[in-house]
């Protein structure tokens, strides 16, 4: 598996990733810059890690949609291939179009850094076929801008599609509004487009992939992604 980090000005989670990914899976990870036009050659897997590109000037992710790079990002997702994006990197895939939906400020109007339960609604994708139908995991969250928002008819064909990988819940999978720390629609996690290639999640698998984090829940997705890979 060959898997390329973008990187932007303001990004503060691309270490934090490329640790994770080699450590986990034991391949090497290569980076590309916001002014590239091009990915490295091979490339597999496409992250855009969290942080505060360009300092979330105008809206967050904004200016970030509309780097070089973007374009053989969305290239590489147009041809099937892997795109995951975590917390500012989600919001990165909003802006450009590469899923649906916007995000809006927490509904409790303040940045969160917590710990977060979610639960796996759905493994029939690259990113999730390790997990169980169900599972509850944990993945800390940081964030200001988090609550996951789409008109009504198309939340409904959102969920029709099976395209909600994660939902917020508590440690034994209950939904309510407690237990949803930004106040996202439907309690909305993380979603994949209708190709289930493209990934967007506001919590942080690459800070739950370690026992010396707290958690090892995120191991899950970084190798079921690399088996997806291998199996092509």
């Amino acid at each position: 598996m060959k898997t390329t980090v973008v990187i932007f000005p303001g990004s503060n989670c691309d270490r934090d990733v490329i640790h994770a990914i080699e450590k986990t899976t034991g391949t090497t990870v290569e980076t590309a810059w916001h002014r590239d036009t091009a990915l490295p050659k091979g490339t597999d897997l496409v992250v855009l890690p969290g942080g505060f590109s360009y300092g979330d000037y105008l809206r967050c992710g904004a200016l970030s949609a509309r780097s070089p790079i973007i374009e053989a990002v969305s290239e590489h997702a147009g041809k099937g291939g892997l795109v995951l994006g975590i917390c500012n990197g989600f919001q990165v895939l909003l802006e450009t179009h590469l899923l649906p939906g916007a995000v809006l400020t927490n509904k409790t109007l303040t940045f969160i850094c917590s710990k977060c339960y979610l639960r796996v609604e759905n493994n029939d994708s690259p990113f999730t076929s390790g997990y169980s139908s169900g599972q509850i995991v944990q993945f800390p969250i940081a964030h200001n801008d988090g609550l996951f928002f789409l008109p009504p008819d198309e939340l409904d064909e959102l969920e029709k599609n099976g395209q909600v990988l994660f939902r917020y819940c508590s440690r034994k999978g209950e939904m309510s509004e407690s237990f949803n720390p930004n106040g996202s629609l439907n309690h909305i996690a993380g979603i994949v487009n209708r190709r289930k290639n493209v990934l967007g999640l506001m919590p942080h698998p690459e800070r739950a992939s370690g026992a010396i984090l707290g958690g090892v829940d995120g191991i899950t997705m970084w190798n079921s992604i690399k088996q997806w890979v291998e199996r092509k």
